[in-house]
């Protein structure tokens, strides 16, 4: 008996579903399009909730890279300050670039490169955080729909998006781009002063800024890059038809 009520469900177009069921329960009378609407939204809830979670943890993800790669910026400095204060550096010699110990330019060179990693992690963060924020605004956008009646009798309107294009994935002036700008700049001060210290060259303002900038291009050109095969990513399998509101 189940399987043959399974074959009969697609003889009802799927577009049409939602209108049939709903023409269903107001036959039933009052109180099944109350039963309806409650089951409706019960597992619209259980959805959105689900999706939710995942924007959450995509938001604390990126926040929990930032930090871990401010951390790694940060253990140059610490290390200097350790050697210092065992007066295995002098303190004097590091006011001279040609008397700063080699192994201090290794070291900024070293974590320089290991904060690429969570760099390139809060990139992938930031692009999930966009894209359930997204979702998120579709179902915002669903339930305005459903209840623009309700809600326009109680003088009420969404004051969050509704817009499941929005936020896009490359926005330069949100803050997750913000915050690449400000690791990939400082990425590629301690990538340069690093390698430059290593080589030994001697150092001049037109030098250290023009490697800086070049370095950090080619950090933003990850990030770019990234974002837009994530725009135009191969869409799941869509079997019932529904059309694609998210760029």
């Amino acid at each position: 008996m189940r399987k043959a009520a399974l074959g009969r469900l697609p003889a009802r177009p799927l577009v049409s579903a939602v209108d049939v069921a709903r023409t269903d329960a107001v036959e039933a009378g009052d109180a099944a399009p109350t039963m309806w609407t409650d089951g409706l939204f019960s597992l619209l809830a259980t959805d959105f909730q689900g999706v939710y979670q995942v924007n959450i943890a995509a938001a604390a993800e990126r926040l929990s890279m930032l930090r871990f790669a401010l951390s790694l910026l940060a253990a140059p400095f610490a290390a200097t300050v350790a050697l210092v204060s065992a007066k295995v550096v002098s303190a004097r010699s590091l006011t001279s670039w040609l008397h700063v110990p080699v192994y201090l330019f290794a070291l900024m060179t070293v974590f320089g490169v290991l904060a690429v990693l969570p760099y390139l992690r809060m990139i992938e963060a930031s692009i999930a955080h966009a894209r359930t924020a997204r979702a998120v605004n579709n179902f915002r956008l669903l339930y305005a729909q459903q209840l623009r009646e309700k809600f326009a009798a109680l003088g009420w309107a969404p004051n969050l998006p509704v817009d499941p294009c929005y936020p896009d994935s490359f926005a330069p002036l949100s803050w997750p781009w913000i915050n690449a700008i400000a690791l990939a700049v400082l990425d590629a001060a301690y990538l340069t002063v690093g390698l430059v210290g290593l080589a030994r060259v001697q150092p001049s303002p037109v030098l250290i800024a023009g490697v800086v900038v070049i370095v950090a291009l080619l950090l933003f050109a990850l990030y770019y890059i990234r974002s837009n095969v994530s725009r135009r990513r191969k869409q799941p399998a869509n079997p019932l038809g529904f059309p694609f509101v998210e760029t």
